[in-house]
């Protein structure tokens, strides 16, 4: 039994409300709770409770939606999961843990997950019941619709599925499937009440309740004093878009924020000095790499694909495509996750091999075209470095910049080799997504019998030693051969004003990241 323990964001400059200017800032009574752990900044002092935190993100414009099964920015992320929640989150190693799931059995086959709500309310003080959870993925598996979650659920029978009392629900899949919580967990799984499909003044279970919104510039949120977790720090969280950096830094420098997301190492270097604001990495938050075509010349030949393993100066890509701050990889998705095979031996540069590899398989007869986009952060420094890599090398090399809003589409089917980026997942979910014969996202064209077999050997099999075990051996095989150069990951980096405390060094992605439940104002 287990128990509890990208889309492209319009430019806009920052607005911000006239009604933003009149806040409440008194203190209010909190249920006593633990600090987050690994929190930084240090305030030096105990949580207090009260106050409004203002936090500066990167928004969607027109496409911005607080219905929760239709989040897909990070902006959207952070606050579905503020207004709702899932039976399931991903810990720092991104694998599942319960939410408003308080524990969950699998039956001897794992077709059936028997699951036991914890007991929770919805803001407006109906219980969280078996039978919205039935309701909310229901309508996340409407093939009428795009809801991104729906892939995670494909396996689940909801005819066959049942209420066992108010409390217990049994979920039955049309195949065995070990790593079923990842779907609990999965981006915009979220549980609304029942009937729900108006989300313009949304009700959910989670930490703050709705207040107000003005779309494409600010939502209000204010502490809900039942929340099963206890009740938040803060009085109010409000979320302000600002999507340039620019915007958002000069926001919390003028104390208009006090939390500003995903801002660049140069940006932290240039204010590192100041004693009123704090620089906040989140480790590993994002992988970095290429993927090369492994169905057409010339990275059908393994040998090609070991070329440019060999090849490839990775600290040179980490330090000039982000700013040193992540660390190295070993093409490998999932540094640091659960199954990561952290035994294979770390590839470092090899010229002399490189050459050997690129005479064998005919490599230096083609010139390699790297695609690229101004699509995600690095992705146009990475392709530059590495072409100058490859020619270092004696290979003919060049970049091609596609343009950022079709890119990633176009990338599953068009090129050779392209630079690639991905947020945090369970290795399992990289894998069924993006390396299976009849995955969705295959951007590797990466096609191998054997390896789907092992696939599926994995995710039927219950001993989670066992399962390991082949998660290794799928490792191996792709880091000798495989489609993904993987030589990077990113940590993300928030800045903060110096008072505000409780934020947590998680990975993005993860149940502790833009969590402000945990934050207060010191």
């Amino acid at each position: 039994m287990t128990t509890s323990p990208e889309l492209r964001p319009s430019r806009r400059t920052l607005l911000i409300g006239a009604s933003l200017a009149a806040v409440t800032t008194g203190l209010a009574a909190c249920t006593p709770r633990s600090p987050a752990t690994g929190s930084a900044p240090d305030t030096g002092a105990e949580p207090v409770p009260g106050g409004v935190l203002r936090a500066a993100f990167a928004g969607g414009g027109a496409q911005e939606t607080l219905d929760p099964h239709r989040a897909n920015l990070f902006l959207e992320g952070s606050r579905s999961k503020m207004i709702f929640e899932k039976l399931a989150d991903l810990g720092e190693d991104m694998s599942a843990v319960p939410r408003l799931a308080q524990e969950w059995e699998p039956s001897a086959d794992l077709t059936q997950w028997t699951i036991r709500l914890r007991e929770a309310v919805f803001h407006d003080g109906r219980p969280v019941r078996p039978e919205d959870v039935l309701y909310s993925y229901r309508r996340i598996k409407d093939p009428a619709e795009g809801f991104r979650a729906r892939s995670n659920f494909a396996m689940l029978d909801l005819d066959a599925s049942e209420v066992l009392d108010e409390r217990t629900l049994r979920l039955h899949l049309t195949r065995s499937y070990a790593e079923f919580p990842n779907s609990l967990a999965a981006f915009g799984a979220f549980i609304v009440p029942e009937d729900t499909t108006n989300f313009d003044e949304p009700i959910g279970s989670g930490p703050f309740r709705f207040a107000g919104w003005d779309p494409g510039r600010s939502l209000t949120l204010d502490a809900f004093d039942e929340y099963w977790e206890g009740r938040p720090y803060l009085d109010r969280l409000e979320y302000l878009i600002a999507n340039e950096e620019s915007a958002r830094i000069n926001a919390l420098v003028s104390g208009t924020v006090q939390y500003a997301h995903d801002v660049s190492g140069s940006t932290a270097q240039t204010y590192a000095a100041r004693d009123d604001l704090a620089f906040i990495r989140l480790p590993n938050s994002g992988m970095n790499g290429f993927a090369m075509k492994t169905d057409r010349a010339p990275f059908d030949h393994p040998d090609a694909r070991r070329a440019l393993f060999a090849l490839a100066d990775r600290q040179e890509l980490v330090d000039a495509a982000l700013g040193g701050a992540g660390d190295i990889g070993n093409d490998l998705f999932g540094k640091g996750y659960e199954y990561y095979a952290d035994d294979l031996p770390q590839r470092e540069q090899d010229l002399d091999l490189a050459r050997r590899l690129i005479a064998s398989s005919g490599l230096g007869d083609h010139e390699i075209v790297i695609d690229t986009a101004d699509a995600g952060s690095g992705l146009i420094a990475s392709a530059n470095v590495f072409a100058d890599q490859l020619r270092a090398a004696g290979l003919t090399a060049s970049v091609r910049q596609r343009d950022a809003g079709t890119y990633w589409s176009e990338i599953l089917d068009e090129g050779i080799l392209c630079a690639y980026r991905s947020g945090g997942m369970p290795i399992e979910s990289h894998v069924s997504q993006r390396l299976l014969s009849d995955s969705s996202t295959n951007a590797t064209a990466w096609r191998d019998p054997a390896f789907d077999a092992l696939y599926a050997d994995a995710i039927a099999t219950a001993d989670p030693a066992v399962r390991a075990g082949i998660y290794h051996d799928m490792q191996a095989t792709l880091h000798d051969r495989g489609g993904f150069l993987i030589w990077g990951f990113a940590d993300w980096i928030v800045a903060t004003s110096a008072n505000v405390g409780g934020i947590v060094e998680a990975p993005a992605n993860s149940l502790d990241w833009a969590r402000f439940d945990r934050v207060w104002l010191a």
